[in-house]
């Protein structure tokens, strides 16, 4: 490994690939690093492989900021380097008046963030367009889609290397050492290594905040607890029901147990959310009795039996259950006083879609540091 780089990008998920192609492009020298033996082993490759239209976040916050940025940018990016997606739309479904009002609340919050194109569905127009689904009336996001999430961090990568940039994997940061001009990392691959380099992007996604406490020279006052939502997908049997994706109103931690399609035309159901204290990827086949009730409430024709554990991720929080969704946190030394290092925390949906978003954000708040 080189003894001194303008940059390291620890994470080598959608995010970190992201930001290390970013910052490449600038004319940096970077590495991306990560301990798995593949790019995206974890939240990247674990989730709904949805590119989301901005609709749910608060006014003025990251997530609806970077979202709806994100979302630009990755449609014309999947566009250029012919990466398979679909802009299908969802439907936020209601299933009585409590729901309606939540819909109400969800159009102003979209507005709220710049995405006007949602459209009011009566039941009628719900059931003339999606058959199978029960609901007394809908908002249509005509701007939300599916994508090939693998073949964009392919893409990511070969974008990388192409700049010059590297992917180092199974190489773990061990100790981060805050030095004079940069950053000193001890890394615990085969063999071991030492290496210096300017700026330091921490993008480890559910290692986050372990990796920021590794860092020598940050205050540990900036590094926020983190919690873990596992969530457990099913697929159904046969064609998907829906041509659309199909949400309910957002519950606790999440979105609601919702329907999506993925580019082959099968449908998924997921995720339910699950707090959990530490890595597990274990299927509950006793999570289906769930699925099931929550699903039947807009897809009441559903076939348990076609209902087929698939797979499960997990979903880095900031906060507790039962406390209001976070907001992402990327925090560069306006932050925490440490010039060259950025921390992302809780990068979680919409993560995906705001992910060239993010590495724009992230190279912007470096460049700031380099001309201070």
């Amino acid at each position: 490994m080189t003894d001194r780089l303008d940059c390291i990008v620890i994470g080598a998920g959608i995010v970190g690939l992201a930001a290390g192609r970013r910052l490449a492009m600038a004319g940096l020298d970077v590495i991306v690093l990560d301990t798995e033996d593949q790019i995206g082993s974890h939240t990247s490759s674990r989730n709904s492989e949805v590119i989301h239209a901005g609709i749910y976040y608060p006014s003025g916050s990251l997530k609806a900021r970077l979202c709806v940025a994100g979302k630009v940018a990755l449609y014309e990016y999947c566009r250029v380097k012919r990466i398979p997606h679909a802009r299908i739309g969802k439907l936020i479904v209601a299933t009585g008046p409590d729901d309606e009002a939540i819909l109400a609340s969800i159009e102003a919050s979209a507005h709220g963030n710049g995405v006007c194109d949602l459209e009011w569905l009566t039941a009628r127009e719900v059931a003339s367009c999606e058959p199978q689904v029960a609901a007394t009336a809908a908002l249509k996001s005509p701007s939300t889609g599916i994508i090939d999430s693998h073949a964009y961090m392919l893409s990511l990568q070969g974008d990388l290397e192409a700049c010059g940039g590297s992917l180092v994997l199974k190489n773990s940061v061990d100790s981060v050492a805050v030095e004079p001009g940069g950053f000193a990392l001890t890394c615990g691959g085969e063999p071991r290594a030492s290496v210096r380099c300017r700026y330091l992007v921490n993008a480890a996604g559910l290692w986050a905040p372990s990796v920021a406490a590794r860092i020598d020279g940050l205050d540990p006052t900036c590094v926020p607890r983190g919690y873990l939502a596992k969530g457990h997908y099913f697929t159904y049997q046969g064609p998907s029901p829906f041509a659309h994706l199909i949400y309910p109103v957002p519950a606790d931690g999440g979105l609601g147990i919702h329907a999506t399609n993925d580019l082959s035309g099968t449908a998924r159901f997921g995720p339910d959310v699950e707090w959990v204290d530490a890595l597990d990827y274990s299927f509950r086949d006793d999570r289906k009795g769930i699925f099931v009730a929550a699903i039947r409430r807009y897809f009441p024709a559903l076939n348990p039996d076609k209902l087929l554990p698939s797979y499960t991720g997990l979903r880095p929080k900031l906060s507790a259950r039962g406390e209001p969704a976070a907001d992402f946190r990327i925090q560069g030394s306006d932050t925490h006083g440490v010039a060259g290092l950025v921390n992302l925390y809780g990068i979680e949906s919409p993560g995906l879609t705001a992910s060239l978003a993010i590495a724009d954000h992230v190279h912007s708040i470096l460049t700031c540091d380099e001309a201070s």
